[in-house]
């Protein structure tokens, strides 16, 4: 049997003589709670919104993207892209055409980014969900469509219900002559319908997406590309996918994954997310080091049971691992309660919504998500255990330094 903790646990769970002990262990223990409810539910909701900010991205961002290490296009009809097409790995392929271009809108103009893509790109199943207005069509019966972000969409006031009304679209010649007469003889220009309005982030809003053949005809580029998307079939592993077509491409190419391809967004969210760690970790250290008083008062209360084990020959080590049981038990079963309020507080949130954003009827969600993670769990556990025993041993140790005094009074 384990002396130390079965004193521990007769200290704690036995009516104490002293009534303020209860009250500061509780204090204690509920601040440990409150610490680690708190904690793990602000990590949920940072999961949550997360997981909707990437959804939101990656209606646009392909899983992987291959770019040239140099220049702006390449050419994809190599032996490499070829055998690339057809690998069963993958469910779309998408060759994309992009440059930015002068759009105008009746009297309206502005610069935005045209990005040509193949027939793949219409794979994606979750494009509609971010329409806003219209549909989002490259091809009908009428001929080329275009799709424009909503920024671009704002300032140039265009209208997708009006069939009579082009986006003009002015692109510069590769063979431009900087003619002084007719300055518009340097520039090729196309007119396109809008079919539909998108809206993501401003770093797509501020573009629109037309057919690759659209793309080819007004930059004048009959076979390079920008960049070739691809998504792969359910269940494949991206990077291991990455990692076997890199070696393959050369040096002459970068392949991303998603987290690469928006590398300030993934630090962004990881850094906010281990800010609000770091700040409420400190408020939880703050209420575990309450059991130093509430360690010290104990001290006091038993210093009668200190004495009778010291003349039973206990050491100040056997006594130390009394307080410092104490201390952890003490923290740990408010932790320990604190992550199943939690968990059950994010379950009902997700089931029922219980704290909701606001009454704003544009909002992607009404409630605040929630999004829970395992790892999470096992870090706030790790957390309030390391600093519980730092704090316990600490508390314990400065106890026990005032026992013989204590003890020599009596």
């Amino acid at each position: 049997m384990n002396t130390p903790f079965y004193i521990a646990k007769r200290y704690l769970f036995t009516k104490k003589s002293t009534n303020a002990i209860n009250i500061i262990s509780a204090i204690s223990m509920a601040g440990v709670l409150v610490g680690s409810a708190a904690l793990i539910i602000i990590l949920s909701v940072f999961n949550g919104f997360e997981d909707l900010v990437i959804k939101m991205f990656n209606t646009f961002t392909p899983e992987i993207v291959i770019q040239p290490a140099k220049g702006k296009t390449f050419n994809p009809n190599t032996a490499a892209f070829k055998g690339l097409r057809d690998q069963k790995e993958i469910f779309s392929y998408t060759e994309v055409l992009q440059e930015n271009a002068l759009l105008r809108y009746g009297d309206k103009q502005s610069v935005g980014l045209v990005k040509g893509v193949s027939f793949d790109y219409m794979k994606n199943k979750d494009l509609d969900s971010a329409i806003v207005d219209g549909s989002f069509v490259l091809n009908n019966s009428s001929g080329y469509n275009a799709v424009i972000g909503s920024a671009l969409q704002s300032y140039l006031g265009v209208n997708t219900a009006d069939p009579f009304t082009r986006l003009q679209i002015f692109s510069p010649k590769k063979t431009s002559t900087l003619n002084a007469v007719n300055p518009a003889d340097d520039f090729t220009i196309e007119t396109i319908a809008v079919s539909g309005v998108f809206e993501v982030q401003e770093e797509f809003d501020n573009g629109i997406i037309v057919p690759l053949a659209f793309a080819r005809k007004l930059l004048d580029e009959a076979t390079e590309v920008s960049a070739i998307e691809l998504n792969l079939q359910p269940g494949q592993d991206a990077d291991r996918f990455i990692r076997a077509i890199s070696g393959r491409l050369g040096e002459g190419f970068l392949v991303k994954n998603r987290a690469q391809q928006n590398e300030t967004l993934y630090h962004m969210l990881n850094t906010e997310k281990s800010a609000v760690y770091i700040i409420l970790t400190f408020i939880l250290i703050i209420a575990i080091f309450n059991i130093i008083g509430s360690l010290t008062m104990l001290v006091i209360d038993k210093i009668k049971d200190i004495a009778v084990l010291t003349s039973l020959g206990a050491g100040k080590g056997l006594i130390r691992r009394i307080f410092l049981f104490e201390g952890l038990m003490i923290t740990m079963i408010g932790c320990v309660a604190g992550l199943l309020i939690g968990l059950i507080f994010c379950i009902m949130q997700q089931k029922y919504g219980l704290v909701q954003m606001g009454s704003n009827k544009t909002a992607i969600i009404s409630a605040y998500p929630v999004h829970l993670k395992w790892k999470d769990f096992v870090l706030v556990f790790l957390t309030v255990g390391i600093i519980s025993f730092l704090a316990s041993a600490l508390s314990s140790n400065l106890s026990v330094r005032r026992t013989g005094q204590l003890t020599s009074d009596l």
